[in-house]
């Protein structure tokens, strides 16, 4: 692991591709639960800025991070941010699609292997340390015929939508649910039907 300060102030770090074009895709899940959390918050996005906003989520001070250096360089934009706010890796969240879930599922992991997903492997590579926390967002395999690169870069069909919506609000109710009880509580929440709503505000 680089040389950090255990900082306070932690980093939750969207995952996906910058850009109109990319905005809709599947790989851009990570992006979608940073956008709604700020939204919550009153915030809208600044595209010309790596760090989105600071906000208080369920009563602790956090910073939202959207790179805007494309997936497979998503660790040179975490890396400064994790210097500049003098954050512990270790209590970062970062939040991305995954393949190897059934669509719909969500699942929180601390480290472990990239799955072949390369926004991951770049942070882990440029914090040479990988045991951060991951919110995993589930899109299943792709159809026959279609290549898992070209998957993540569809749009989702018309009769997902609904499936997104509840990754998307799922995804930040996790994120809560991690501030406000732990890890464990969180792992043990997902797997109830009774998610509560986090609780998001703006303090900048």
């Amino acid at each position: 692991m680089r040389g950090f300060s255990a900082g306070k102030q932690r980093l939750i770090v969207g995952l996906g591709n910058p850009g109109r074009n990319y905005e809709r895709h599947r790989h851009n899940l990570g992006f979608m639960v940073v956008d709604h959390l700020a939204g919550a918050s009153g915030w809208s996005i600044n595209r010309e800025k790596n760090l989105v906003c600071e906000v208080e989520v369920e009563g602790e001070k956090v910073c939202l991070l959207k790179p805007q250096t494309y997936m497979n360089r998503s660790g040179s934009a975490a890396w400064p941010a994790l210097d500049r706010l003098n954050s512990d890796p270790a209590r970062m969240i970062v939040i991305h699609d995954d393949l190897d879930l059934t669509p719909g599922k969500v699942r929180i992991k601390i480290g472990g292997g990239d799955g072949g997903h390369r926004g991951v492997r770049s942070i882990a590579d440029s914090l040479r340390f990988r045991d951060f926390i991951r919110i995993r967002l589930g899109i299943g395999r792709p159809p026959a015929g279609v290549t898992p690169e070209e998957f993540v870069l569809m749009p989702f069909d018309t009769d997902e939508e609904q499936i997104k919506k509840e990754l998307i609000s799922t995804g930040c109710n996790a994120i809560g649910m991690i501030i406000s009880g732990g890890i464990e509580h969180a792992q043990q929440c997902l797997h109830s039907t009774k998610i509560t709503a986090v609780s998001a505000t703006a303090t900048i």
